[in-house]
């Protein structure tokens, strides 16, 4: 019968995005929107000066997020035409120990190394038997559920951190809100990447959360 951990793993199995790279588009985001926030001067700024950094904040991840869901797509299709190649290259050669040397390429070389070459011959095997692959890498649903997915992690990302702004009228106290909910938002991100990195999930999360205490008193230190 399948844990509960073996279950959790199947189920991250079926997502477009895993979870590293979910906290990864997250961290991505916030990382951007603090250099605006940082970029503020409570002791000078007025009304006309936050709305300008919120524009600024918003307008560069919605950029951001573009960007980074174009790249995606790109990945994802450049991606799987190496494993067209790595196919064609296997189905092609009559040497075996050629054929290992390729397969060991194209997986994760601490997997690789633990199989024995009888695994890999049987590996070769099944790739010979193959329907023919296409000749070009396609495009496929997932990969614009996957792009759409990190357009709206990077972007949303920054509306915890710029909604202080819009609540609080004090730009000082606004500004100490908007780290408090940084610096909290950066502690959960580093346990969840931690907790899926096979790292230890607390020191992670403290990692991240002294950043970007650093980062928010480093601008306090500088007039912020």
């Amino acid at each position: 019968m399948p844990t509960a951990h073996q279950d959790a793993l199947a189920k991250e199995d079926t997502r477009v995005l895993d979870p590293v790279e979910r906290v990864s588009e997250v961290l991505f985001g916030l990382i951007m929107v603090l250099t605006f926030t940082g970029s503020l001067s409570v002791a000078t700024a007025g009304r006309a000066d936050i709305r300008e950094m919120l524009y600024g904040a918003i307008g560069c991840n919605l950029a951001w997020g573009i960007v980074d869901a174009v790249m995606y797509v790109m990945n994802r299709v450049l991606s799987r035409g190496r494993s067209l190649v790595v196919l064609r290259a296997l189905r092609q050669t009559t040497d075996a120990a050629h054929a290992r040397a390729v397969i060991s390429r194209a997986v994760n070389p601490h997997v690789a190394s633990l199989l024995r070459p009888s695994v890999f011959e049987i590996v070769r095997e099944d790739l010979l038997k193959a329907p023919e692959p296409p000749a070009r890498p396609p495009l496929i649903a997932d990969d614009v559920r996957g792009a759409l997915g990190v357009f709206l992690l990077v972007f949303l990302s920054t509306f915890p951190v710029v909604i202080p702004f819009l609540l609080i009228g004090d730009p000082a106290t606004a500004l100490r809100a908007s780290n408090t909910v940084a610096v909290v938002m950066l502690f959960a991100a580093g346990y969840s990447l931690g907790r899926h990195s096979g790292l230890r999930p607390w020191l992670v999360a403290l990692a991240m959360a002294v950043l970007g205490a650093a980062l928010v008193a480093l601008t306090i230190a500088l007039g912020g």
